[in-house]
């Protein structure tokens, strides 16, 4: 439970108790309806200390919160508003509050394409109608990556309600590998983000161990019985994935050691952006190449990542995985040693 839900429940309680002027609020009458809006709205047994409420006071009389509310006390023991028509519902926002939160509409405007925050746009509409700045003109301050043609956004919702409630799904599902879909059950644990696709970590029902399916290759979900689901039991998905460059892992992958040589013109960039958590550097050469090494489980998205610095780049160790990158750059450049196609730059209807 939110720390701050709770003591704002109990300045609106204050604020409700002194905008009734047909009758004298002491501290203790504070405390007790106090106690009773904890009790009501969020459980909470044990009420509110004498303390608590006399530092609320002296918080929603200053301006650290923006109130600056006109609380006196009359006959040395009864609260009230000095402003009869004053509530802390009817404060201003302030300046640095109105920027700040221009800054939550700008990123919510990117979340708005996810079918999950669909419900959310007529709220972002309307704040963002009641916050242009002067003269009608938005001023632009961040910008987040984000792909519109990748597919797939639309199960967002349905997984998450999954994962949520427990439920098993049957998935159509059809793979990069085959040519048919495949309709399996599977037990939705985790939706996970890597480099603009969305995938869903479960586990299918007659496959121990879970597995990664791709957002964009599920053709279509139905809810099963609740009933029959299977919970994960495993370790914290944070620490399974702590090894793990994007989301290609078996229960049975393990990190290994992997030294890698950073030319000079790239170290600058891997230094400051690892290329993964575990990322630490063993030596520093006098013409400005590292040598890091990398603790993480071999898969796809590891070569990739390692492919995509080109020259930059030489895996030192382990022997594998450095001949598995000498026959993919080989096969890369033969590419370029035959005359490219004259394709049209047209698309095809």
């Amino acid at each position: 439970m939110s720390t701050n839900k709770v003591a704002l429940i109990r300045y609106k309680t204050i604020d409700n108790c002194l905008r009734q002027t047909h009758r004298k609020w002491s501290l203790n009458d504070l405390i007790e309806k106090v106690s009773e809006a904890l009790y009501e709205l969020e459980g909470i047994h044990n009420g509110v200390s004498k303390r608590t409420i006399q530092a609320d006071i002296q918080l929603m009389r200053s301006n650290k919160l923006g109130y600056n509310a006109p609380i006196i006390v009359s006959q040395r023991k009864y609260y009230q508003y000095e402003d009869p028509q004053y509530s802390i519902s009817n404060s201003p926002i302030s300046t640095a509050e109105m920027e700040k939160m221009r800054e939550v509409v700008d990123v919510l405007k990117h979340l708005n394409g996810f079918a999950y925050f669909d419900e959310m746009s007529d709220m972002i509409a309307r704040l963002e109608d009641n916050m242009l700045l002067p003269g009608g003109i938005q001023k632009q301050a961040i910008q987040m990556e984000g792909n519109t043609l990748v597919k797939g956004l639309n199960w967002i919702t349905p997984l998450h309600k999954a994962i949520r409630e427990e439920i098993p799904l049957l998935i159509s599902y059809q793979s990069f590998k085959v040519n048919t879909t495949q309709d399996m059950v599977y037990y939705p644990y985790l939706l996970k983000e890597y480099r603009n696709r969305w995938y869903l970590i479960g586990k299918p029902k007659k496959i121990n161990g879970i597995i990664a399916l791709a957002l964009d290759r599920i053709q279509d979900v139905q809810e099963m019985a609740k009933a029959h689901f299977v919970p994960y039991d495993g370790v914290a998905f944070d620490s399974y994935f702590e090894d793990t460059l994007g989301v290609t892992k078996t229960k049975n992958d393990r990190a290994r050691k992997t030294i890698i040589k950073v030319h000079a013109n790239h170290a600058p960039y891997v230094e400051t952006k690892p290329i993964h958590n575990s990322q630490i550097i063993l030596k520093r050469g006098e013409d400005g190449h590292i040598i890091i090494r990398l603790d993480v489980v071999f898969n796809f998205e590891l070569e990739r990542e390692l492919l995509g610095f080109g020259e930059s780049i030489e895996v030192i160790a382990p022997a594998q995985l450095r001949k598995i990158m000498h026959k993919r750059l080989n096969l890369a450049a033969r590419q370029y040693d035959q005359m490219p196609l004259n394709i049209s730059s047209k698309p095809q209807k």
